[in-house]
């Protein structure tokens, strides 16, 4: 039985999260399924006509992770609860 790799192993990625994050590239293509010009970031994108979308492991550079996003939340800080009852009418 093969063990499965754990975290500890692999210490580019945790070089590579201690530099801050680079501003995204705006990135441009053709739908590849019905060929509208979409622009996307990184190499990511979703067409608006059709609704395709590319895999993100298609993307230019690895995405960041949870912990290195700046306007994550604070830990241990829960969104406040909404009152029942119908919403606000205009």
């Amino acid at each position: 039985m093969t063990r499965r790799p754990t975290e500890a192993q692999f210490p580019d990625d945790y070089a590579e999260s201690a530099a801050p994050l680079r501003a995204p590239e705006l990135t441009e293509a053709e739908c590849r399924r019905c060929g509208t010009y979409i622009a996307g970031l990184d190499g990511r994108y979703a067409c608006g006509v059709c609704g395709w979308v590319n895999d993100h492991s298609e993307g230019h550079r690895r995405l960041p992770r949870a912990d290195e996003d700046p306007d994550r939340p604070p830990r241990r800080r829960r969104r406040p609860k909404r009152l029942p009852g119908p919403p606000p009418g205009p």
